[in-house]
């Protein structure tokens, strides 16, 4: 292992709590921090000694925010082709206009997913994007079943009002 991969892989098991704080901030709390945590060690691990690195601190806490972010955006570009698929099934072709307009109407629904209140967000991700039943949501949460329905009827709600254009 080069001197640098060394350096930045004895840093990340020092700094591994305040990085895995750092991804969870950007990634919110969907259990994936640890996964990019996971690869910022690989990539850690990987730097050759062909250059200096001046400051292994900052060079791994960027590692971190870039690898989170990619992770970020690679999980909306997954969750768009889902909601895509669902929406319009996989045999049906769309004219240009209708694809205008579906595009349209998928970017209401996803902004309207976006800017549902805490805790009804977290709640409809649990339970509608992660598959958890109502009453796993409701134990993970520290909530009634019948808090999780409220929730999750709410957010169904909204989003058929966006959907609408409303």
């Amino acid at each position: 292992m080069s001197t640098n991969a060394s350096t930045l892989t004895e840093l990340l098991i020092r700094e591994r709590p305040a990085l895995l704080r750092l991804v969870q901030r950007i990634l919110g709390s969907d259990g994936t921090a640890e996964d990019v945590i996971q690869s910022v060690w690989f990539k850690a691990r990987g730097v050759d000694s062909a250059q200096q690195i001046d400051n292994p601190r900052a060079y791994l806490h960027r590692l971190a925010t870039n690898l989170a972010t990619d992770h970020g955006r690679e999980r909306t570009r997954r969750t768009r082709l889902l909601a895509e698929h669902h929406l319009w099934g996989p045999d049906e072709v769309l004219s240009t206009e209708e694809q205008a307009m579906a595009q349209d109407e998928l970017q209401r629904v996803l902004q309207a997913a976006e800017h549902l209140p805490e805790p009804t967000r977290t709640i409809f991700r649990l339970h509608r994007l992660q598959g958890m039943t109502q009453a796993d949501v409701a134990r993970r949460q520290g909530v009634s079943v019948t808090t999780v329905e409220n929730h999750v009827r709410t957010a169904l709600q909204r989003l058929a009002w966006a959907r609408a254009g409303r």
